[in-house]
């Protein structure tokens, strides 16, 4: 019961912060108008419904593979964190028993996560307006292959000098796309790197401190593939093995892991926020 209300007041604390900053998106203040809070009720719907589904696929297959598991915890940043939130995090108690039960375990998060966040893309950018582009120094948000194809499908390609403002639902499944590329990184105890050890073994370690590499090169281009560096290091590339591990995966999970790597490569942004 104790461990269940800490679940229920990060929830509450994270949906309170996400709508005060989904607020902001639309163009309200809170802190002038307290009604206002309301306007990032979508912003909040979105975001904590893809980051949810994300850690609800997590734990479903911690339960079908009888791996003990914690209900996701929600983690809210309160301003200046523009996304209101940190995330979401599951707690797994267990070592796997097999690389089968690794590999469902880490691929069902991102493709629930991803089930979601394209819709929510696909609705936000068609609501969102293109408008022209200021000369103004601000925020530009990089584009991912997946998210370029979704607004020049719906928007056509942008006339010069015009751009896409974003809404808070574009925002948010914008936010969900980065998410999934960064949880797909093979490397280590991140989505990717279960992936990727369920399907090289003891190899994956070697991939983990190329992923490194790479992403110390990013880092000139964008800082924030440092923090991303540092993480990785943190978090150690050394993945702890399944009880099991000597039964090499099936082939409909070999394939799936090939599909999941073009939803890695769609979804990855080199650059992903910038100001110019």
């Amino acid at each position: 019961m104790k461990k269940s209300f800490i679940h229920l007041i990060l929830l509450i604390a994270t949906i309170c912060t996400t709508l005060f900053m989904g607020a902001f998106f639309e163009g309200g203040n809170p802190l002038e108008r307290i009604g206002d809070i309301w306007l990032g009720l979508p912003y909040s719907l979105t975001l904590l419904t893809i980051l949810g589904a994300h850690e609800y696929g997590h734990y479903r297959m911690c339960r079908k593979h009888l791996v003990p598991a914690t209900l996701p915890y929600f983690i809210p940043a309160p301003p200046p964190f523009i996304l209101g939130t940190f995330g979401a995090v599951i707690k797994i108690k267990a070592r796997m028993p097999d690389r089968k039960a690794l590999f469902d375990v880490g691929i069902t998060g991102p493709i629930l996560g991803l089930i979601i966040a394209i819709p929510a893309c696909i609705i936000g950018v068609a609501t969102s307006n293109v408008v022209p582009v200021t000369g103004e120094e601000g925020i530009v948000l990089g584009d991912s292959l997946l998210f370029s194809l979704i607004v020049y499908l719906i928007k056509g390609p942008l006339p010069d000098g015009y751009d896409l403002m974003l809404n808070s639902v574009a925002f948010a499944g914008w936010f969900g796309l980065l998410v999934t590329a960064f949880n797909l990184l093979p490397s280590g105890q991140l989505d990717g790197g279960h992936i990727i050890y369920a399907v090289l073994g003891e190899k994956a370690e070697i991939l983990g401190k190329v992923v490194l590499f790479i992403l110390i090169i990013l880092g000139l281009f964008w800082p924030g593939w440092f923090f991303w560096s540092i993480l990785l290091v943190v978090l150690g590339f050394k993945h702890p093995p399944p009880l099991n591990d000597y039964i090499p995966l099936d082939s409909k999970r070999k394939m799936m892991a090939l599909l999941i790597l073009i939803v890695f490569i769609l979804t990855f942004i080199p650059v992903p926020i910038e100001i110019r």
